[in-house]
């Protein structure tokens, strides 16, 4: 086999099933915060597609965010729930002091990290009809978590984001 030779794409769909596995693990860590708080430092980072069609949030956040936004889950969230048979969550989050519900599906993820232990994940997310952008990185993990001033806000990672390799 040459270097300029590329293997056939794959007709067995081994990246959509190992998305799908990965997501498990964000469901369970989700189901574990739901039901009993998070443990110790834990804290998590979900970044997700806000077109996605099936993601549900107030209409001023669709607007500052058309493509993909990042929420933390640390101190200050509310009600939050997974939905294992519809493959979403929820959570009520604080946006300048206006409480906001959101419905994230699973689907929509593009990554999640928990800083607190360096662990992250990234995804392709499965957008049907909707135009795919490139997938985000997981959120870099900072050393010591910075205590929140105020309410909870959105943090904007393009910055750090990955950009596709040149062929």
């Amino acid at each position: 086999m040459s270097d300029d030779a590329r293997p056939a794409p794959s007709l067995i769909p081994y990246e959509r099933w190992t998305d799908d596995a990965l997501r498990e693990v964000v469901l369970r860590a989700l189901e574990l915060a739901a039901k009993d708080g998070l443990p110790g430092d834990h804290h998590f980072y979900l970044t997700f597609r806000t077109d996605h069609p099936e993601a549900k949030l107030p209409g001023h956040l669709r607007a500052r965010y058309p493509q993909e936004m990042t929420i933390v889950l640390q101190h200050q969230f509310e009600a939050l729930a997974v939905d294992r048979p519809g493959r979403q969550f929820s959570v009520r989050l604080y946006f300048g002091g206006v409480p906001s519900t959101l419905v994230v599906p699973f689907q929509a993820l593009t990554g999640f990290a928990d800083p607190s232990v360096r662990y992250g994940l990234r995804f392709q997310p499965e957008l049907g009809a909707v135009a795919a952008a490139e997938p985000a990185a997981p959120p870099p993990a900072p050393e010591k978590p910075a205590e929140p001033e105020g309410p909870a806000q959105v943090v904007s990672l393009d910055a750090f984001r990955r950009r596709p390799a040149r062929e």
